[in-house]
């Protein structure tokens, strides 16, 4: 935990801060930075970390939020509604009414979870109009489903070294995650 405070925290309030006025102007609502504390916390660090973007300034897991994190094989950049979202039904609605589109528009090496907690997910190309489906039904019926969408990097890529071209990366993903965050309202 020692290590992740000193070194990671410290990464992520900066990413956030030079994030938020980009999501800002892109999402056209004030977006405010959330990095995890982990407060429950004392020993053992969590599997994954990460900053969040939201349009609340005192917290970020009942909103459709944007998320940048880690976990020890990848880097992940995502879309999330989580399970304390009353936001899912309205997202799981326009899921299923607009998955066709949502699965031409996407890029195939997005990927998709319904667990933040579990570090894989589905490529968006290994998907079927039907899996969005089932993902839509599962957030309307399921209290505890959630939904997440992006981009994995790699822990080992190289532009995880170019801090200039990971944020140039960042905007681009948020950019195509845009509409999945215009259709959680």
């Amino acid at each position: 935990m020692e290590a992740l405070i000193e070194k990671v925290r410290p990464k992520l309030e900066i990413l956030g801060s030079e994030i938020a006025p980009y999501l800002s102007a892109l999402c056209g609502e004030e977006m405010y930075v959330h990095v995890a504390k982990h407060a429950r916390r004392t020993v053992n660090p969590p599997d994954d970390t990460w900053v969040a973007w939201a349009a609340n300034k005192r917290g970020y897991k009942a909103l459709p939020h944007f998320q940048v994190g880690m976990f020890g094989t990848h880097l992940f950049i995502i879309f999330a509604i989580i399970y304390e979202s009353p936001n899912k039904t309205v997202f799981a609605k326009h899921l299923e009414a607009s998955s066709k589109q949502i699965k031409k528009d996407l890029p195939d090496q997005f990927y998709w979870s319904m667990d933040h907690m579990n570090p894989a997910g589905t490529r968006q190309s290994e998907l079927k109009v039907e899996d969005f489906i089932a993902m839509a039904n599962k957030l309307k019926s399921v209290k505890k489903s959630e939904v997440l969408c992006g981009l994995q990097i790699d822990s080992k890529d190289p532009i995880l070294q170019d801090g200039d071209k990971l944020i140039t990366t960042i905007q681009s993903t948020f950019d195509k995650l845009l509409p999945l965050y215009k259709k959680a309202f």
